[in-house]
């Protein structure tokens, strides 16, 4: 998707009332892949002087464990809600007060908050998404029921060609809600029925990605996949007859967040680049080329028409009841869980 003519406005005077940059100053930011549009990475160059450099994962434990295993360097890491509380109690993020940043008063409610840093001392949310499953309309002659049984116990024509994110608490999460049982759920038994309908569908499955999920999809590899519904809305670019699902029995409401990890080599130029993403133009780049809603307020004007007629990204009201938060499990449920994940991949 190209990014609106806006990226080359915008005065970069506005964007330094925190902290100072010198041209040969950096920011190292961790980020999911092909989640940041890159015209937007350069004009934060040009506005600021700061040089950025990218590097990308595919899950929030993949980024969390490079960091537990003393991975150091990075400025700033995006990370889901769920995964903000994990950080901020491990030790992993590092205090900056949000509140306290120039542009913090264009936060949109209810992004002004968050259930695991309701000051906002340690995040700023980036964008926020559904997790359903979107199907080629092209390659069916069925219309597929709103429900997780299309994905988990898929129609024969569909042997071989479902994508599957790659990605535990998406997977687990969604087989949870389908067969009723709490995705935090501390009982051996339950999980086991978790595992049963995910072994049940693996012969269905052609790959475990979350990776080129839009790619895949667009080259009809696969005529179903797994997707965040900003995925969903860039594959109907290619494929107009995709349709992005609202499982009946729920689908997890997300939503991610910068966070300044602790040890961020250049803290002042984390601070400089989370403020200027909160001015509305800069917010809405990003929505614009990732395909989700942002929490900043007046970013609506700059944002693509396209955006605001896809079902899969202004999510009609009457699925609103679907949406289920994210949740920070315990110990005892993330273990189960992972077991669970390594049974299905083994």
């Amino acid at each position: 998707m190209n990014i609106r003519s806006v990226l080359l406005g915008a005065s970069a005077l506005a964007v330094l009332s925190v902290g100072s940059a010198k041209a040969d100053e950096s920011l190292f930011l961790y980020n999911w892949s092909n989640y940041f549009p890159p015209e937007l990475m350069e004009k934060f160059e040009a506005d600021t002087g700061i040089k950025v450099t990218l590097d990308v994962y595919d899950s929030n434990e993949t980024m969390l464990a490079k960091l537990q295993a003393g991975a150091s360097g990075y400025d700033i890491v995006v990370a889901s809600d769920y995964m903000v509380d994990t950080m901020i109690k491990d030790g992993l993020a590092t205090e900056f007060d949000a509140k306290s940043l120039a542009n913090f008063k264009n936060v949109a409610k209810p992004h002004d908050t968050l259930k695991y840093d309701p000051e906002r001392k340690y995040s700023v949310t980036y964008l926020w998404g559904t997790t359903g499953f979107t199907y080629d309309g092209a390659a069916t002659d069925a219309k597929l029921e709103q429900s997780w049984k299309e994905f988990f116990e898929p129609r024969e024509e569909f042997r071989g060609k479902i994508g599957a994110l790659n990605d535990e608490v998406e997977m687990y999460n969604a087989a949870s809600y389908y067969i009723g049982i709490p995705k935090c759920t501390e009982d051996p038994a339950e999980a086991q029925k978790v595992l049963d309908v995910l072994l049940k569908q693996k012969p269905f499955v052609a790959v475990y990605s979350s990776e080129g999920t839009i790619d895949r999809m667009s080259a009809r590899e696969v005529q179903m996949h797994m997707q965040w519904n900003g995925a969903a809305h860039r594959t109907k670019a290619s494929i107009p007859e995709a349709v992005y699902v609202y499982p009946k029995e729920g689908l997890t409401y997300w939503s991610d967040h910068f966070v300044v990890p602790k040890g961020a080599p250049d803290f002042e130029n984390a601070k400089t680049f989370i403020n200027w993403m909160m001015q509305p133009e800069n917010a809405a780049a990003a929505s614009n080329y990732a395909g989700y809603m942002n929490g900043i307020k007046g970013a609506g004007e700059f944002m693509d028409e396209s955006l605001k007629t896809d079902p899969a990204v202004n999510m009609p009201d009457e699925y609103a009841s679907l949406l289920v938060a994210g949740q920070n499990c315990s110990a005892k449920a993330r273990d189960l869980r992972n077991r669970v994940w390594t049974k299905l991949k083994n």
